[in-house]
């Protein structure tokens, strides 16, 4: 890769975050949920708060990784009207307030409709640093892969892969090969939003991601409270929460700004 190409700004916060001593604090939000208008009001009290990567859902119908609190996020932002071609636009018109690291966490299909290589153009046009598609494993993300690193991008496009709790060794290895940005570690098997338990081989699984890539490793998958990210950031470089931030936003958002500092002040 030139040197001369920029780095995303995941590279970029990460770096930081080292150089501090500190774990990354990723929150997740549905783009679009119950619009567009409010999740642009999330993201930048998200950014206040402290986030230091923000993961946007791409609405989709057949959310197969995706508990219920994210499906009904999924099933309202659809009912408003959100589409991908929407959501980098949305991206690309937060661009002019803040660069706050953006990373789309969408599904497969919205991808392969738009076009691997317009999606990955327009992405980083937009603004997306990038992107999480739990249903297409690395093996069949060659032609992704090859674009998102293209050097006729003016940054490349992070792609970053999951490694669950069930990868052998040797798959672990290729995953941590071909992802960048980060790697995902999924805390368990299961969909997001379920009931985490850590245990000594959560400890020792990552511990064997580790010794295998320098790349940051980011764990996610039901982390709901406070004390379970404190748990958390201990074995990793940054602790992603999704499901618990979707329904304190719709349940009770007048009390989320307190939870998501909360959060942060557990990362930290």
């Amino acid at each position: 890769m030139p040197s001369s190409r920029k780095k995303t700004r995941i590279a970029a916060a990460f770096a930081r975050l080292r150089a501090l001593d500190r774990k990354a604090f990723i929150p997740y939000i549905m783009a679009g949920d119950p619009s567009l208008e409010l999740t642009r009001e999330r993201v930048l009290l998200l950014e206040r708060c402290g986030a230091d990567i923000i993961e946007l859902g791409v609405p989709f119908s057949d959310p197969l990784a995706d508990g219920p609190t994210i499906q009904k996020a999924a099933a309202r932002a659809l009912a408003a009207g959100v589409s991908l071609q929407k959501v980098l636009a949305f991206v690309r018109d937060l661009r002019r307030v803040t660069e706050v690291p953006l990373v789309l966490m969408t599904y497969y299909n919205p991808v392969f409709t738009y076009g691997e290589e317009r999606f990955v153009h327009d992405a980083v046009e937009a603004g997306v640093d990038g992107v999480i598609i739990p249903d297409l494993p690395p093996d069949e993300a060659q032609a992704l892969i090859a674009a998102a690193r293209s050097a006729r991008l003016e940054r490349p496009l992070d792609t970053i892969f999951l490694v669950a709790p069930t990868s052998t060794p040797a798959r672990m290895q290729h995953i941590a090969k071909v992802s960048r940005g980060f790697v995902y570690y999924v805390s368990m098997t299961g969909i997001t939003g379920a009931r985490l338990e850590l245990d000594r081989a959560f400890t020792e699984h990552v511990a064997a991601l580790r010794r295998l890539t320098d790349a940051p490793l980011a764990v996610g998958f039901g982390v709901a409270t406070p004390d379970d990210a404190r748990i958390i950031r201990e074995a990793a470089d940054g602790v992603i929460v999704g499901s618990a931030i979707v329904k304190q936003f719709h349940e009770h958002p007048e009390d989320a700004e307190r939870f998501i500092r909360e959060l942060r002040e557990a990362i930290s």
